[in-house]
C-alpha cells in the first residue's frame, strides 16, 4: 500500500483548486484538466477497506472506505471533470476553475466517506461550491437563481443534520451504511436527501438553477449534485419501496415538463430529473440488478448527459441564445456540435448500440424481475418520453427547426474534443460495456457482458426498444404543431417559493413592520416618555405633597408656596435637592415595604 493509496481522492483536488489561484491562466487551465486524470488514475489504483480514521468529538472518522460503488462513482466523476475541462478551456475563468475543481472534490469526498460527519461537511461545500458556477454568470437572473439555489441546499442541509444528529444520538456511531427503517432520524435524512436528488416536489430548483450557469458550469453541475445524492441512497436506503413512486413520478414529471419547456438548457435540467427518476426507482427495488443497474445508469448518465450540456453550451457560446424560439437551422454551420450532440441525445434516449441501452434496460429488467409491474410499465413509458424531448425535441428544434438567419461559426476545438471524447465513450460502451460490467457492484447479477449476448441473444429485445422509439418518433411529428413553443418558460413548484416569497414578504411587512410601527407609537413614543416623566416627577411630587403642610405653617402666601414647589421640582431634575430628602423618600418606601410584607403574612 503506497502513500497516495491513504490520500482522500476528494482533498487532491481541493487542494489543487487552491493552488490553482496563484496560477497564470494557461498554467491554471492545464492542471486543471491534469489534475483529475490523475485522481481518476490514483482511484483506479485503490484497493478496497476503510482507512484514515482521525479522531473528533470522541468519534472515529472513516475518511477513505474504498469498494466497488465508491470506485464506479469515483472514475466517473473524475472522467466527467476531464472531459468538462477540456471542452471549457476557451471560456473558464479563475472563479470556475476553483469552484468546480472543489465541486468536484467535495463530491469525491461524500462518495468515499464512511462517516456521517465527514459525509456531511463535504455535502455542505458542494453546495457552497457549486453556487459561484452559478454566479459566475454575473447575470440578475443568475444572481436570483444562485440565492435560491443556495437557500434550498442549505434547507436540505439542515433537515439532512437533524437526521444525522438523531442517528448518532440513537446509535452512538457515526458509521454511514444503511440507515434503520424504524428511526425518525432516517426519514429525516431521506429527505435532506431527496431534496439534492431534486425529487418531485423538490425538483424546482434544478431547472431554475443550472439553465442559469456559465457554459462551463452546466456541464458541471449535471455530473454530482443529483448523482451524489444517488450514491447516497445506494448507501444508505436500498431496498426502501417508497423510493419506487418517487422515482416513477420523477420519471414521468421530467418529461411533461421537458415537452412544455422553451429553453434548450430547461429542457436537459428537466431531463435530468427524468433520468434520476429510473435510479431513484432501481435504490427502491433494492435487488443486486436493480442496484448494479443504478450504478451503470449513472455512470452513463453523467457521460451523456454532460455531452448534451456541452452541445447546448456550445450553441450558446456561438449564439448568445437559449430559447428553442430563437433557434434553428444551425446545423449548417455548426455540423460537429449537431452531430456530437445528437449521439447524446440517441443515448440518453436508449437507442441500442448506446451507453444508454446497456444501463437503462437493467433497471427496468430489474423491475420486472420483481415484480413490480406497474413500476416497469411506468418506466418503458418513461423510456419512450425521454425520445421524444432528449431524443428528437432537443435537436430538432435547435439545429434542425426554421432556419432564423444565424450563421455561427462551429464550436472552438477545444470544446469538439470534448464532445468527441464522450460521445465517442457512449458508442463504445453501447458496443462493449465490460469494462463497465466489470466494475460494478454485484456484477455477478449482470449476466450480459458481451455484445453478442446483449443484442443477439436479446434481440426480441432490442426489436421492441427500436419498435418503442419508432412509435415516439411518429408521435411527435404528427403532434409537431402543438410541440411547437412560445417564448416563455415553465414554471412548476418553483411557483410556490416565486409567489409565496411576495406573499410572505408582504405579509411579514404588514405584519412585522405594522407591530414595529405601533410599538414606535405607543411603547417608545408613549410609554416611556410617561415613564420617564413619572420617574422624574413623581418623587418630586410625592415630597412637595409631603412637605406643603410644614411649608403653610412656615408661611401661608400662595406666592411663597409656589416658589419653594417650583424650587423643589428644580432641585430633583437637577440633582442638587437636599441629601435628607432622598432619605425620607427611601425611608418612606422602606416602611411601605414592611407594612405590606406584614400584611400579607
Amino acid at each position: 500500500m503506497t502513500l497516495l493509496d491513504n490520500i482522500p481522492p476528494g482533498i487532491i483536488l481541493i487542494l489543487g483548486a487552491i493552488a490553482l489561484v496563484a496560477l497564470p491562466a494557461t498554467a491554471r487551465k492545464a492542471c486543471a484538466i491534469a489534475l483529475p486524470a490523475f485522481v481518476f488514475y490514483l482511484i483506479f489504483q485503490l484497493q478496497d477497506g476503510e482507512r484514515i480514521s482521525p479522531s473528533f468529538l470522541d468519534f472515529n472518522l472513516t475518511l477513505l472506505r474504498v469498494d466497488t460503488t465508491s470506485k464506479a462513482f469515483g472514475l466517473i466523476f473524475t472522467l466527467s471533470a476531464f472531459a468538462a475541462f477540456i471542452f471549457s478551456w476557451r471560456v473558464q475563468s479563475r472563479m470556475e476553475s476553483v469552484a468546480a475543481l472543489i465541486y468536484v472534490g467535495s463530491a469525491l469526498g461524500v462518495v468515499f466517506a464512511g462517516d456521517m460527519i465527514s459525509w456531511y461537511i463535504y455535502w455542505e461545500l458542494m453546495a457552497i461550491s457549486s453556487t459561484f458556477l452559478i454566479l459566475a454568470r454575473k447575470t440578475e437572473n443568475s444572481l436570483k437563481s444562485a440565492q435560491r439555489y443556495i437557500l434550498v441546499h442549505l434547507a436540505g442541509g439542515l433537515i439532512l443534520l437533524t437526521g444525522i444528529l438523531l442517528i448518532i444520538h440513537q446509535t452512538n456511531s457515526i458509521a454511514f451504511n444503511e440507515f434503520p427503517r424504524d428511526s425518525i432520524g432516517s426519514w429525516f435524512i431521506l429527505g435532506g436527501i431527496l431534496i439534492n436528488a431534486a425529487a418531485v416536489p423538490f425538483s424546482s430548483w434544478l431547472p431554475d438553477a443550472y439553465p442559469e450557469s456559465t457554459v462551463m458550469g452546466g456541464v458541471v453541475l449535471s455530473a454530482y449534485t443529483t448523482k451524489t445524492a444517488v450514491y447516497t441512497l445506494i448507501r444508505g436506503f436500498p431496498g426502501w419501496e417508497i423510493l419506487i413512486p418517487i422515482g416513477c413520478i420523477m420519471a414521468i414529471y421530467g418529461i411533461i415538463y421537458a415537452l412544455l419547456e422553451n429553453d434548450m438548457r430547461r429542457i436537459l435540467a428537466y431531463s435530468i430529473i427524468n433520468q434520476v427518476g429510473f435510479m431513484v426507482c432501481g435504490v427502491g427495488i433494492g435487488s443486486d440488478l436493480a442496484i448494479a443497474g443504478v450504478v451503470a445508469h449513472a455512470f452513463c448518465h453523467i457521460i451523456y448527459k454532460a455531452l448534451l450540456w456541452m452541445s447546448a453550451g456550445a450553441v450558446l457560446f456561438r449564439t448568445g441564445k437559449s430559447k428553442c424560439t430563437e433557434l434553428g437551422g444551425l446545423y449548417k454551420t455548426m455540423p460537429l456540435t449537431m452531430i456530437l450532440g445528437t449521439i447524446g441525445a440517441l443515448a440518453i434516449s436508449g437507442v441500442p448500440l448506446t451507453s444508454g441501452f446497456i444501463s437503462k434496460t437493467l433497471i427496468v429488467a430489474a423491475a420486472e424481475h420483481q415484480h413490480y409491474i406497474w413500476a416497469w410499465l411506468i418506466l418503458e413509458i418513461a423510456s419512450a418520453g425521454v425520445f421524444l424531448h432528449a431524443g428528437i425535441k432537443f435537436p430538432y428544434f435547435v439545429f434542425f427547426n426554421v432556419d432564423r438567419g444565424l450563421r455561427p461559426q462551429e464550436a472552438p476545438k477545444p470544446m469538439l474534443i470534448g464532445m468527441g471524447f464522450l460521445a465517442f465513450l457512449c458508442i463504445l460502451l453501447g458496443c462493449y460495456p465490460a469494462p463497465l460490467y466489470a466494475i460494478l457492484p454485484f456484477n455477478d447479477a449482470v449476466k450480459t457482458t458481451t455484445f453478442s449476448t446483449i443484442y443477439i441473444d436479446h434481440f426480441a429485445h432490442v426489436v421492441t426498444m427500436f419498435q418503442m422509439l419508432a412509435f415516439s418518433a411518429l408521435a411527435f411529428f404528427v403532434f409537431l404543431p402543438w410541440l411547437k413553443r412560445t417564448p416563455t418558460i415553465s414554471i412548476d413548484f418553483d411557483w410556490f417559493y416565486r409567489k409565496g416569497a411576495k406573499l410572505f414578504y408582504a405579509f411579514a411587512d404588514r405584519s412585522l413592520n405594522g407591530l414595529n410601527q405601533a410599538a414606535d407609537k405607543y411603547v417608545v413614543k408613549t410609554l416611556l416618555p410617561g415613564l420617564a416623566r413619572f420617574a422624574l416627577q413623581a418623587p418630586a411630587t410625592i415630597t412637595a405633597m409631603a412637605l406643603k403642610p410644614v411649608w403653610r405653617a412656615i408661611d401661608p402666601d400662595e406666592a411663597s408656596l409656589a416658589k419653594r414647589e417650583k424650587d423643589l421640582f428644580d432641585r430633583f431634575y437637577t440633582g442638587t435637592f437636599p441629601v435628607a430628602y432622598s432619605a425620607a423618600c427611601i425611608l418612606i418606601l422602606i416602611s411601605l415595604l414592611i407594612l405590606i410584607g406584614r400584611t400579607s403574612t
